[in-house]
């Protein structure tokens, strides 16, 4: 088993120091592209709702790129509605320049309205898509986060393991050294899951020992009755016995003393040691 739990440390070891390998992940690195490159312009745009620690992970936290995202779409509004005013601008200019100026008919102007209002629907359509589509990649990204928080925190608790095992088996050991004395009993040294069988077995024996103990209790009285009926019965016959006793030392005495009974004396001596025999076997059993 020692060897065993040996050859399974180095490899729990290899796939520990695999975990705690730097992974470029992919968010962080466009976070980084991401990033504004004036850092103090940056701040000042981010919401209040950014905390110290999200100060210290740098732009990397969900709340610095939330304001980065709002900072980035407010530009990009700018930017698109500079670009439009210059472009129409520039549009306007050329055609009153124009020699021969062009002049545009209304049945122009109809079908480019028409043409603008379809590629309008059209961008509407795409962005009810991206809006969907981000707050999908949004909630993934959320819960990917409190995974990435998940697998670092067993990291880190994984990574402390080996030194408290360390510990801990030195402090087994040293338990064992200073057990004084060592128990002679093997009961007591068994292992937990022999020791759980060991219970249970006792507690069984235990439980089975409780029935036949209330099983003899409730024979008790009857027994009792028994007893008390033996103890009537038994009243006559040592009766019997007291009488039959006397009357066989009278016999005896009788016979001593001579006589022409002595032959019948005899027989009746022979009856009553017979009779007083029977009683006391009757009394034994």
């Amino acid at each position: 088993m020692a060897q065993q739990g040996d050859a399974q440390l180095p490899s729990s070891a290899a796939a520990l120091e695999k975990l705690q390998q730097s992974q470029s992940l992919k968010l962080l690195s466009i976070a980084e592209t991401l990033a504004p490159k004036d850092h103090s312009q940056s701040a000042q745009k981010r919401s209040s709702a950014v905390s110290d620690d999200s100060e210290q992970n740098g732009d990397t936290h969900p709340a610095a790129l939330q304001a980065d995202l709002l900072h980035y779409k407010e530009l990009f509004g700018k930017l698109r509605f500079s670009y439009v005013e210059q472009v129409t601008k520039e549009k306007f200019l050329r055609g009153i320049t124009d020699n021969p100026p062009r002049l545009v008919e209304a049945v122009d102007n109809d079908a480019k309205e028409k043409e603008i209002n379809a590629l309008k629907a059209a961008l509407k359509e795409h962005k009810t898509e991206i809006a969907d589509i981000l707050q999908e990649l949004e909630a993934k990204g959320r819960s990917l986060s409190l995974r990435y928080e998940g697998v670092q925190l067993k990291t880190q608790t994984l990574a402390s393991l080996p030194t408290e095992i360390e510990g801990l088996e030195a402090s087994i050991e040293a338990l064992k050294k200073e057990q004084m004395p060592p128990f002679t009993n093997p009961e007591l040294t068994l292992p937990l899951p022999d020791t759980k069988r060991l219970l249970e077995q006792r507690e069984a024996d235990l439980t089975a020992l409780n029935a036949q103990l209330s099983q003899l209790q409730s024979s008790l009285p009857n027994r009792a009755r028994e007893l008390e009926k033996l103890e009537r019965e038994l009243k006559p016959l040592e009766t019997q016995k007291h009488g039959t006793v006397t009357a066989a030392k009278e016999a005896r005495r009788r016979r001593e003393d001579g006589g022409g009974i002595g032959d019948e004396l005899e027989e009746r001596g022979r009856w009553l040691r017979a009779s007083g025999q029977a009683l006391d076997n009757m009394l034994e059993t």
